[in-house]
């Protein structure tokens, strides 16, 4: 972790609780400024600006604003300079009424102002308000905000803050401002609500968009897997196996022809007898050294039998003697018990998808059931007053184009819509769908992710102390995407508004999410050059629809219509074609199953 230094704010008057000393009021057992403290123990030194407390340890400096009570700028200015000209290249600034607050959200928020770049990284709450007292600095940075104030005294963290800033929206940072929120802090301690009781992990991800790999990576590595089971192969395709998979059987259960032809025994020539071996036929009698029966593919060989003949290395004379054509090549075509298969063989590893394949495969070594984790069952939300998906349109209104079709998309994944339903735009609709999303493992929501009047989606995952794992994506379209994880353990996947974005998207990271979930192995990226790459990128990575170039690799459109699907009539599948990309760059493929 980059070194950092932390200034806690634990002076000011609390005007609004009678004056009391607000970082001294307990709540869980430790005081608010305890909790602070703690929070801020990664750093290397801290400084607390207030009152002096003797029973603080003595490693931590106390320092005194001037005048005392001229508010959080005059104390910043105190801390950084009670931290003097050593001071770490970060440094952390609380204010000392965050009972809640966790080492883990101190950790994120430094994380991302080393990664940043970024003069300050500020906490966010679920309304997306920022937090100027929950943040990380560059020192150099504020050091110059505070030498460009005429004046420290009585200004507001506003008057600090640079253009330079990055969000970071974040559970656990309710402050505690009045008597009615220092109660209400007690009882959600007590009661250990997510979020707002006891420290739970950070549900934090920064509003700095992440690059579509590293959103896979994070779907792949940090979801939650579903519960494993044990279940007839056939009826869970898309679910993955959770242990290797090992043959019950031979394969071939027995000694069996692998051609049309003759079963002989001995050097020839051989004397015909007049019964057939068939394929699950009854098996002829034994052969005796100079005899031969007919046998089809797949028949059990007789005993004594030392190699098959095939059709077309044989003859026949008179109906009686068989001979092997002189110039046909010496061959056995008997498929061997065992020489596939053996009981006790790996069939599939651990983290096999469950396909046609491998269903197949077990059956033919006596497997039909296995420990399986999956498949996806998923929740369709369609959201917004002016869709409509049946019916004449009103005024206002659009016709559903992508809710039809969304469950044959999942599919292509093996995710299983169980239903698919419309939500109305209301302030709480969210709350209702989040909470009763146990009975499924993802919600696919498309639209309310933007940061429009009606767009709630992300208000609703904090207030329900879901854990955020990708706040917003680098890629266009589909920049607004969110994917958080209930504390039922529901993925919630919100995509854009816009047809093609949310089908983009939604084939971009549907293969991580599964795998994330049932714990499947990535699938092997289609990899190719992109022949016209330069006419398509830009700044920040797209992903357009593509067809099939005539000699290899692909040619993707540089136009597309996010409103609708007619970009996908005639195309082979999408392109992700990364920033800055170059004619011939090689770019992943992304197939059309319709």
């Amino acid at each position: 972790m980059t070194t950092t230094d932390a200034i806690v704010l634990a002076g000011g008057r609390a005007s609004r609780m009678g004056g009391v000393d607000k970082p001294a009021i307990v709540i869980g057992g430790r005081s608010m400024l305890e909790a602070a403290l703690a929070a801020v123990a990664p750093c290397a030194r801290t400084v607390v600006v207030g009152p002096h407390r003797p029973e603080l340890d003595a490693r931590i400096v106390q320092v005194r604003e001037v005048p005392p009570g001229s508010g959080p700028v005059a104390a910043v200015g105190a801390g950084l300079r009670a931290l003097g000209p050593t001071a770490a290249p970060l440094v952390v600034v609380l204010a000392a009424d965050l009972p809640f607050l966790s080492q883990a959200t101190v950790r994120e928020l430094i994380r991302h102002g080393a990664e940043s770049g970024a003069d300050a990284v500020f906490a966010a709450d679920e309304s997306g308000r920022p937090q100027y007292l929950i943040g990380v600095w560059r020192r150099t940075a504020l050091a110059d905000a505070l030498q460009r104030l005429d004046s420290l005294i009585n200004q507001p963290m506003k008057a600090l803050i640079p253009a330079d800033t990055v969000t970071v929206t974040m559970a656990g940072i309710a402050d505690c401002d009045t008597e009615e929120q220092v109660r209400r802090a007690r009882m959600a301690w007590e009661s250990g609500a997510a979020g707002v009781g006891r420290p739970a992990p950070t549900a934090a991800v920064a509003a700095t968009p992440l690059p579509l790999d590293e959103a896979r990576d994070a779907l792949r590595t940090n979801i939650s897997r579903l519960t494993e089971y044990r279940a007839e192969l056939s009826s869970v395709r898309g679910a993955a196996l959770s242990a290797p998979l090992t043959a019950v059987g031979s394969l071939p259960r027995f000694d069996v022809s692998a051609m049309d032809g003759y079963a002989v025994a001995g050097d020839g020539p051989w004397r015909m007898r007049r019964d057939i071996g068939f394929a699950g036929g009854r098996r002829p009698v034994g052969l005796l050294p100079g005899e031969a029966v007919r046998i089809a593919t797949g028949a059990h060989v007789p005993d004594g039998t030392t190699r098959v003949l095939r059709d077309e290395f044989a003859r026949i004379d008179n109906d009686e003697m068989l001979y092997q054509h002189e110039d046909s090549p010496l061959r056995d075509d008997i498929r061997r018990r065992g020489e596939e298969r053996s009981p006790g063989d790996l069939v599939a590893p651990e983290g096999t998808p469950v396909t046609a394949g491998l269903i197949s495969a077990a059956a033919s070594v006596e497997v039909t059931e296995a420990v399986v984790r999956g498949p996806v069952r998923a929740r369709i939300i369609m959201t917004g007053d002016e869709i409509r998906s049946t019916g004449p349109l009103q005024t206002g209104q659009t016709r559903d184009s992508i809710g039809p079709i969304l469950p044959d998309v999942l599919s292509w994944y093996g995710i299983r819509a169980i239903d698919r339903v419309h939500l109305r735009d209301t302030p709480r609709g969210f709350d209702e769908v989040l909470g009763a999303a146990d009975d499924c493992d993802l919600l696919v929501i498309v639209g309310a992710t933007g940061g429009g009047a009606a767009d709630q989606l992300r208000a609703a995952i904090a207030r329900a102390g879901a854990r955020t794992l990708v706040h917003r994506l680098k890629l266009r379209p589909g920049g607004s995407t969110v994917v958080a994880e209930s504390s039922s353990g529901t993925t919630i996947l919100g995509l854009p508004g816009n047809p093609f974005a949310a089908v983009a998207v939604l084939m971009a990271l549907a293969p991580a999410l599964v795998a994330g979930r049932t714990g499947s192995h990535p699938r092997r990226p289609l990899i190719g050059p992109l022949h016209n790459a330069s006419a398509i990128s830009g700044p920040v990575a797209r992903i357009v629809p593509a067809r099939l170039a005539p000699y290899g690799g692909w040619l993707g459109d540089p136009q597309i219509r996010t409103t609708h699907l007619g970009g996908l009539v005639d195309r082979d599948g999408l392109v992700i074609v990364p920033a800055e990309a170059t004619d011939d760059d090689l770019v992943e493929f992304l197939p059309l199953l319709m």
